[in-house]
């Protein structure tokens, strides 16, 4: 794996960047949206929002003066799908002790 995969997947390893990714499976939002959805402040939401936008696990969209921040949905919604039925079928005792 290259230094980009790893990088890539070190997004999906980050709490806040990970929460900004999911809250965002149901529907684009705006960084008001996202920081009241995980209860983030919104300059810590802003800072990460930027790191997935160039790594292009979000696209962002301008909306009059908001900007709207939806999931990759050529890449990133299909790896959530494929990670989701992976773990229903197969790690429902991971996190149990």
């Amino acid at each position: 794996m290259n230094l980009n995969s790893y990088m890539f997947f070190m997004n999906f390893a980050n709490k806040t960047k990970l929460e900004i990714i999911l809250s965002l499976r149901d529907k684009p939002l705006s960084v008001t949206e996202i920081a009241e959805k995980i209860n983030e402040e919104q300059s810590k939401i802003s800072h990460n929002l930027k790191k997935l936008a160039t790594c292009h696990i979000l696209e962002v969209k301008k909306e009059g003066k908001k900007r709207v921040y939806s999931l990759n949905k050529e890449t990133v919604a299909p790896m959530l799908n494929i990670v989701e039925k992976h773990v229903k079928k197969n790690c429902m005792l991971c996190g149990k002790k």
